[in-house]
């Protein structure tokens, strides 16, 4: 018994040793983890293949993210897991209107949520199950140790504590300043250390008017256009009538017509019909190089998005064309519960004015991004 007790005593300071001398910690066991294609059935896929470091932690490979299996390809865009750390986990406000939540649809309450899905879905990284992937993490010795010191010892040889404490760890890494250093342009200009230029400051003055564009009801969560935190977006969902993206149905054989309901598949919604096209308004920091866009990423271009919202306000029929296709923007696939207040809200915008709003967009690239602009 004593030899026993000693034993384990003294593989717990080897343990501890060890950790001291590599640094340990949780978020660098989340940046390992984040960064493992082993964790995926074919070996070929990780966090980091869909949320790219190198490129603002989004997918700079097309409209939608290819598959563990370098077959199947999702129906929805990757959106950047920056200023994730931010988002609330999904509830009901005092107006009844649903906020926060992780994925386009909310469907995972949190960071730790969000982390364990991407493994055991199909058309990502394809693992069967929890089991599987606990498996892959026991194969690494330095995993065994690393979870050992930090969630307790034979964490992984139990697949729910250690499928937990993966999401945990990978969770903790999103939260480091990594995913929210808050030193964009924008950022310097507020601290005094920078300023904008003309027209920049233009697209600033329109993005935070209440009286001549509508970008900040859905894209200010402060009360002032100068806090130092704005993660410019307010969490809350809307149907904004984004069109089909036909061009990626074609490629991963999802039917034409296919309805995306968005916020009411999020099985916490329960369907509710209200909800319906619905998806959650994302943050607009390092927009500018996390193309392309939209929940389904149907636009490739920063402007065109911007003259996608235009049409709403516009009379003038050649404003409502898509310079993307030459055709006009298409109607919404449900029209039943399209943001209609908050889309019309503010004037039409002309040329200048759109171009302002693209020049102030680009300042809250943060510092690590900014020759992305340039590309």
């Amino acid at each position: 018994m004593k030899t026993t007790l000693c034993t384990a005593l003294f593989a717990l300071a080897s343990t501890v040793a060890l950790a001291a001398e590599t640094s340990l910690t949780i978020e660098s066991l989340g940046e390992a983890l984040f960064s493992d294609e082993n964790l995926s059935l074919n070996r070929t896929q990780s966090c980091a293949t869909c949320h790219d470091p190198d490129h603002a932690f989004a997918d700079p490979r097309g409209m939608a993210s290819l598959g563990d299996d370098g077959v199947s390809i999702g129906d929805r865009n990757a959106p950047t897991a920056m200023y994730a750390a931010h988002i609330p986990e999904l509830h009901q406000a005092d107006s009844g209107d649903w906020v926060g939540g992780q994925f386009h649809d909310g469907r995972a309450m949190t960071l730790e949520d969000q982390a364990g899905g991407p493994p055991l879905n199909p058309v990502e990284m394809g693992m069967a199950d929890k089991a599987a992937v606990v498996a892959r993490l026991r194969e690494n010795q330095d995993y065994v140790t690393g979870f050992d010191l930090l969630f307790g010892a034979g964490t992984l040889e139990n697949d729910e504590a250690g499928y937990r404490a993966m999401t945990q760890a990978i969770a903790a890494f999103e939260r480091t300043e990594q995913f929210s250093p808050f030193d964009s342009k924008y950022d310097r200009h507020l601290r005094g250390e920078v300023a904008l230029s003309d027209q920049e400051e233009l697209g600033r003055v329109l993005f935070f008017s209440k009286q001549f564009t509508n970008c900040n009801l859905c894209h200010q969560v402060n009360g002032s256009p100068m806090n130092p935190r704005e993660v410019f977006t307010d969490f809350s969902y809307h149907n904004i009538g984004v069109p089909e993206n036909k061009a990626l149905r074609q490629q991963n054989g999802v039917a034409l017509g296919t309805l995306d309901h968005g916020l009411a598949a999020n099985p916490q919604v329960d369907g509710d019909p209200n909800q319906r096209g619905k998806f959650r308004t994302p943050t607009l920091r390092n927009v500018a190089v996390t193309g392309p866009y939209m929940h389904n990423g149907i636009f490739q271009d920063l402007r065109t998005v911007i003259l996608f919202y235009n049409q709403y306000n516009t009379k003038n029929p050649a404003r409502r064309v898509n310079p993307e296709t030459g055709a006009p923007f298409p109607m919404p696939q449900i029209p039943g519960t399209l943001a209609v207040q908050e889309l019309t809200h503010g004037p039409a915008l002309d040329d200048t004015r759109v171009d302002a709003l693209v020049a102030f967009l680009k300042t809250l690239t943060d510092q690590r991004y900014e020759h992305l602009l340039e590309d």
